[in-house]
């Protein structure tokens, strides 16, 4: 048992339209063609029945402050540092430029955990996107809560070391440097107010992050890109990915995918090989 458990099972519903112009927008963030048939990529879910709250709800981290309302979607876990520690989507419609959009949430469990680091906290969020009246996408999201850095804890992740990604054992290698201007795209286009995202002296300081950190979901969006690449579009019926490692802005990021037994495997790693996102995928 849980002092949370009455969180367990709430609803929260967020409407939405995928509009032409949010659909350019989040093309030109990723450098792609908008689909002349409006059929969009994998991954524009992630800019759909964003965060609403109000300027004054939020926290001193940016995310939506928690509190012990009836209103409160997400439960106080007394924590103050939060994370998209994961995600299991399932492909089941594509989306088309124009449609009615409908996001239904549900606090699916709650769990309290020790960990290295001292207490942590993990919310399994079910969320399943209609279009149109027609689910389109159905993703179980793992959130885990932290507690506070001390102030003189070293930075975070280290500075790269003496190694480097081998790509030998890859189909698949890609290498991008996500600079502060695409982390500042893609946070406008999530409506994600996360100040580790765009205020480095925050990440830093408070944080204790060795600069901006690059977004668990924009590294799966650019996952879902080379799997489009390889595979071609919408051709994912299912994918899972787990942050590891934080990666930092304007530093190289090597992305890779291969072929296995069961699926692809993708994943995202630091220049000295350090992985920073786990990926697999099915057609």
């Amino acid at each position: 048992m849980s002092q949370w458990d009455s969180w367990i099972g709430r609803e929260a519903r967020q409407e939405d339209t995928l509009g032409a112009s949010l659909a350019r927008r989040w093309c030109g963030t990723f450098d792609l063609e908008p689909p002349a048939d409006g059929v969009m990529p994998q991954g524009i879910h992630l800019c759909l029945c964003t965060p609403e709250a109000a300027q004054a709800a939020l926290g001193e981290d940016g995310h939506p402050a928690r509190g012990n309302s009836a209103d409160s979607f997400f439960p106080p876990i007394p924590l103050p540092r939060r994370m998209w520690a994961a995600s299991d989507i399932a492909f089941l419609k594509s989306l088309v430029i124009g449609q009615r959009i409908e996001r239904i949430s549900r606090i699916a469990s709650i769990a309290e955990k020790e960990g290295s680091t001292g207490k942590l906290g993990f919310v399994d969020v079910e969320h399943v996107t209609h279009a149109d009246g027609t689910a389109a996408i159905r993703e179980v999201q793992t959130l885990v809560y932290r507690g506070a850095v001390p102030p003189d804890a070293p930075l975070s992740p280290p500075e790269p070391g003496d190694g480097a990604f081998d790509p030998s054992g890859w189909d698949v290698h890609n290498v991008i440097t996500p600079d502060p201007r695409l982390l500042f795209r893609f946070s406008a286009l999530t409506f994600n107010t996360h100040r580790i995202h765009y205020d480095l002296p925050y990440a830093r300081d408070v944080e204790r992050y060795r600069g901006l950190v690059v977004h668990g979901p924009l590294m799966a969006s650019l996952l879902l890109q080379m799997a489009a690449r390889e595979l071609g579009e919408n051709r994912l019926k299912r994918f899972s990915f787990r942050a590891v490692s934080p990666a930092i802005a304007d530093e190289p990021l090597h992305l890779a995918l291969r072929q296995g037994d069961e699926g692809y495997e993708l994943g995202t790693f630091a220049s000295d090989g350090r992985q920073c996102v786990k990926a697999t995928a099915s057609t």
